[in-house]
């Protein structure tokens, strides 16, 4: 158990010691006060968290759907990065459920939780692009009601908790009534938005946006089928050079690093794979605060004092650190901690020009997908917990 030398023990020295006291009573009473102060009683600052949890219907129709959130996650990922709760940036976590599937159990509602919440944006990242098509039956209340049962939400007021569901069936299908989940999803302070693949009209019709209004959310419609309009900037070039840069910035250690490493990698490819301004996306995001990897690099691991280099074994090092002193894995570590921080600043530096010439184009051209959907009702419901862009 850690002990501080807290100032009020000498305070409290001197007042008696003033007082008459002996020198033994004071020695007594500093052994005491410093043995009591114990680091765990003292206040923890609570880290806010924006919390998203993705419903994505995977029957036969949605093939476009699932196509736009593999390829716009990090446009969202990298909009959300500027967002504050006062002074302060939050954090992230994505969850991501897959309903409407015949692939999936029927006794559970063909419904999956492809994962729970993360803050691994290249574990959602190779979640997403897992996700397959398939004809089902779409229960929308049912899906709902078990994220809210199986997600772990959080009891912090100032968190953003935000559900997102899109589909394309009636909302009214399956055998838990959707405004039941709903309402059970206002008790545990969680933001219902819903998103339907298809006419305004007919979403109305098929009770999606009275979903939306019973759970204080916002109702959308997306071309979910439509070509995704990427744009193309003088900048895109540049920063995929910084990325290159940036991933020779990692130092893998324990028992996944290899792994994490390669799907890191993977990541990139998947990106790339779809579009190249896709990577671009990707890699401004890996140059954000939400991008971090302390599990297995030890740049991040060190810097937010979750691994401590005493305790990793020889065969946990990289093979290029084994051998090495403690002060030169530092000394190591601490060069490639202030490089990655340059690339990212350049990255950063340029994202801001290449965002200023993409909102030329949109603005001329418009937008109906699920990243605009998704951004718009995000920044409408943090307003009401005064964040902030």
């Amino acid at each position: 158990m850690k002990k501080l030398h807290v100032f009020l023990a000498s305070t409290l020295i001197l007042t008696m010691s003033c007082k008459g006291n002996s020198k033994a009573d004071t020695a007594l009473l500093s052994e005491a006060t410093i043995e009591t102060v114990d680091t765990k009683m003292l206040p923890v600052k609570t880290k806010n968290t924006i919390k998203v949890a993705l419903l994505l219907d995977t029957s036969n129709s949605m093939d476009g759907l699932i196509h736009q959130a593999k390829a716009q996650l990090w446009e969202i990922v990298n909009e959300l990065s500027y967002a504050k709760c006062g002074d302060d940036k939050p954090n992230l976590e994505i969850a991501l459920y897959e309903y409407g599937n015949d692939n999936l159990p029927s006794e559970e509602g063909y419904i999956r939780q492809v994962l729970g919440f993360s803050n691994d944006l290249d574990e959602i990242s190779e979640k997403l692009f897992s996700l397959t098509t398939r004809g089902g039956s779409e229960f929308c209340g049912h899906v709902i009601q078990t994220s809210l049962d199986q997600l772990n939400w959080g009891n912090n007021p100032k968190d953003l908790k935000l559900l997102f569901i899109a589909g394309n069936e009636p909302f009214t299908q399956g055998s838990i009534n959707y405004k039941d989940a709903v309402t059970n999803a206002y008790e545990k302070d969680v933001v219902v938005n819903t998103i339907f693949c298809g006419n305004y009209e007919q979403g109305i019709s098929g009770m999606w946006k009275d979903g939306a209004i019973k759970g204080k959310g916002d109702y959308m419609t997306i071309a979910h089928n439509r070509n995704i309009v990427y744009v193309k900037t003088p900048y895109d070039q540049k920063i995929m050079e910084y990325n290159s840069q940036l991933n020779k910035t990692y130092i893998a250690y324990g028992r996944r690093g290899a792994y994490k490493m390669a799907q890191q990698s993977t990541q990139d490819f998947n990106a790339n794979s779809i579009n190249e301004e896709i990577a671009v996306d990707r890699a401004v995001s890996k140059s954000s605060s939400f991008y971090t990897n302390s599990s297995w690099d030890l740049v991040d691991g060190i810097a937010n004092d979750s691994v401590k280099l005493a305790e990793l074994s020889e065969k946990e090092l990289p093979k290029e650190l084994r051998g090495k002193s403690k002060e030169q894995i530092l000394a190591y570590v601490e060069r490639q901690q202030k490089l990655r921080k340059e690339i990212q600043r350049n990255i950063r530096e340029l994202n801001t020009k290449r965002k200023e010439f993409i909102s030329k184009q949109n603005k001329k051209e418009g937008k109906d997908d699920l990243e605009s959907a998704m951004i718009k009702a995000i920044k409408t419901q943090a307003a009401r917990k005064n964040y902030t862009w």
